[in-house]
């Protein structure tokens, strides 16, 4: 599968100090189905879990967006 990070996913990661390699070591092992998914991990070196918010359409896989939560949010 082609992963591939947005405009906006680049800026949130700058903005946030996340590495591109972080995001695409979570999406690498995981099958997903076509359409819009939330994945919420714990990081080390974050003191708040990662959200990354991925769209799938065919073969590629498109970061939307990616943060670290703030605490209380997690669901």
């Amino acid at each position: 599968m082609i992963i591939k990070l947005s405009r906006h996913a680049k800026r949130r990661a700058k903005l946030y100090n996340i590495s591109e390699d972080i995001i695409i070591n979570i999406l690498e092992n995981l099958e997903l189905s076509e359409g819009e998914h939330e994945i919420i991990r714990d990081v080390s070196g974050f003191n708040y879990p990662l959200k990354i918010v991925v769209k799938v359409e065919s073969n590629i896989m498109t970061v939307v967006t990616n943060y670290p939560l703030k605490k209380g949010k997690r669901s």
